[in-house]
């Protein structure tokens, strides 16, 4: 065993330093080697560092341990698999360190840091015009979100240029399911190319529960920020769902997962140096922290507030229903853009509690999607439903079109599901699983057309084989 380690001393000849050239330079430019096997830390792995300089790799710790554990402590055997040990005493361990071999880190090479620059962030119509290509309608939600955005990235970058300290600009988006919310946010991130962290606000609970502490949104963060700190103190953290944080009424029990969990959201949205876990969504002893500060971080919040109209109908009627010129109590029961009346008094009726809805001074809603929406969501957006659908049957060199007709029944049953978005791809999946079977069996087809018949259940799609298909000019795209 002793040539082994002869053999590894060799091959690390070249890189050896002598003890006097060791003492000039720093000890942190070389590796530390494992008193036991002799490897250095870039094949060992990290080590355990001892008294008097003594460091010892996990392996050889590990094969002592469980050499102790069996119960028969032999000792001799002990020597075999590790044959610098003479005896259980650091002060003769230190003089055996071979303290001539230091093996020299590779030198890393560092990157130029991204400074943000004020320049190189996009203009709010710049921003607007890009979401524009992805999300269809919701025109005020997507000028709120750019001139918000803006804003904040200018606010970092001007961070300390004088001692006008600009505020952050925390948003809270309201908009029933499907309309958008969590894929505007996805979008925005993408553009501006900073790291983007969503989190499930019915996942967290208070410290010390089972479920995922506050912090956790944090270590998302990081993570998709390759564990790059500064990197992660310039993203966005997108907490959905945070309609569910909303005080319980009329209960005895204790709520670890709604009131709890908003005031301890109010440090990360303020803005303050949090311990998380790196790699990690909980802490442990065998987890490593490490420090982000909130303050640069632009936190998004989302959610359906459902029975939010009520709120907002109940206020009204009342303030309405006074005297001989009283409204009646079901004007507001047809108006569909009621969620856009939403004051903070509404959110604080719902169940959030004043603090937080503080740190989140933009408040904007999302339109719920009409018929005419759901048309366009199927075919214009760049990566629109109906393009992929086209694009994996151009693989199969077959044309795939939609009769405006299938289009409009399309959306029709999707309004009637009442989950947004989601149902378009829900309802193409189950009338096109049958074509998508079918046409890779024949290789004569050229062109299939959906249309209304076959998605209203009384008819079948027209397939046409090669050389009678529809010219291009007169397709719908």
């Amino acid at each position: 065993m002793s040539d082994d380690f002869d053999k590894k001393d060799k091959t690390a000849e070249g890189l050896v330093k002598s003890e006097a050239e060791a003492s000039s330079g720093s000890d942190d430019e070389y590796e530390e080697i494992c008193f036991l096997c002799r490897r250095p830390e870039s094949v060992a792995g990290q080590m355990i560092d001892l008294p008097n300089h003594i460091h010892i790799c996990t392996e050889c710790m590990q094969k002592s341990f469980d050499t102790m554990n069996q119960g028969n402590l032999n000792y001799q055997d002990l020597m075999n698999h590790m044959p610098n040990i003479s005896m259980i005493d650091l002060n003769s361990l230190q003089n055996q360190i071979p303290n001539s071999q230091k093996i020299k880190k590779r030198s890393k090479k560092k990157e130029p840091k991204k400074v943000l620059d004020i320049r190189s962030i996009p203009a709010p119509h710049k921003i607007k015009a890009t979401l524009d290509d992805y999300v269809i309608g919701q025109e005020h939600a997507k000028k709120v979100i750019s001139v918000a955005v803006y804003n904040h990235y200018k606010r970092v970058a001007t961070d300390t240029m004088d001692e006008i300290e600009i505020e952050r600009s925390n948003m809270l988006m309201i908009g029933p399911t499907g309309c958008g919310k969590t894929y505007l946010v996805k979008t925005l991130a993408k553009l501006l190319d900073v790291p983007l962290a969503i989190a499930d606000a019915t996942s967290l609970t208070e410290a010390g529960y089972i479920g995922d502490d506050i912090e956790s949104v944090v270590s998302k963060l990081l993570a998709a920020a390759d564990n790059d700190v500064e990197k992660a103190e310039q993203g966005i953290i997108f907490i959905d769902e945070i309609d569910k944080l909303a005080k319980k009424k009329n209960t005895n029990q204790r709520d670890v997962s709604g009131e709890s969990v908003q005031q301890g959201l109010l440090k990360l949205l303020e803005g303050s140096e949090v311990e998380v876990p790196v790699g990690a969504n909980s802490k442990n002893a065998m987890v490593p922290l490490t420090t982000v500060n909130t303050r640069n971080i632009l936190f998004i919040c989302g959610g359906a507030f459902p029975e939010l109209e009520n709120v907002i109908k109940e206020r009204l009627n009342k303030q309405a229903s006074m005297g001989f010129g009283a409204d009646l109590k079901d004007k507001y029961d047809r108006d569909n853009k009621i969620l856009e009346k939403v004051t903070v008094e509404d959110l604080r009726s719902f169940g959030m509690i004043p603090e937080f809805i503080g740190r989140l001074p933009i408040i904007f809603t999302l339109s719920g999607l009409t018929q005419e929406m759901m048309v366009k969501i199927l075919k214009e957006p760049k990566n629109a439903i109906l393009k992929q659908y086209q694009k994996l049957l151009a693989l199969d060199e077959v044309r795939l079109e939609f009769d405006d007709g299938a289009l409009e029944a399309i959306a029709k049953k999707a309004l009637e599901k009442h989950t947004g978005a989601r149902a378009l791809r829900a309802i193409l999946e189950e009338y096109m699983l049958d074509i998508m079977y079918e046409i890779p069996k024949d290789d004569s087809i050229g062109q299939v057309i959906i249309t209304r018949e076959y998605i209203e259940g009384n008819g079948g799609p027209r397939i046409l084989l090669r050389g009678q298909e529809i010219p291009q000019l007169e397709a719908h795209s």
